[in-house]
């Protein structure tokens, strides 16, 4: 259950060569956004081939033209994201320097919890 009132999903793929290198700074780079006051947690995930049964069809879910990996971020307020304090945390560490030039793909969006 979130406890902040909105989710920032971050999404985006990666060059393959990269992978490793992206996984292990995503680690490191979501611990600097944590600190901000009002984040109140951070999820990753990876997509994965799957598939659902819907009206006794089985649907694939490919995820075509979708980025392989998410980030939902939990914060009080959109706010937050125009803040220093984020600005600040998603420049530090490796990532802008290391990793966000091999990046593609990229979406944000922000949710309001109902």
């Amino acid at each position: 259950m979130a406890t902040g009132k909105y989710l920032f999903i971050v999404s985006m793929d990666v060059t393959p060569d990269k992978e490793a290198l992206f996984n292990e700074v995503y680690d490191e780079h979501i611990g600097f956004i944590r600190k901000v006051p009002g984040v109140h947690g951070v999820t990753r995930a990876k997509t994965e081939p799957a598939a659902v049964m819907i009206g006794g069809e089985k649907k694939p879910l490919t995820g075509d033209g979708e980025p392989a990996y998410t980030a939902i971020y939990e914060l009080d307020s959109p706010d937050i994201l125009l803040g220093k304090a984020w600005q600040d945390a998603v420049e530090a560490g490796r990532w802008a320097s290391q990793v966000r030039p091999h990046t593609s793909n990229r979406r944000h969006i922000l949710r309001k919890l109902l």
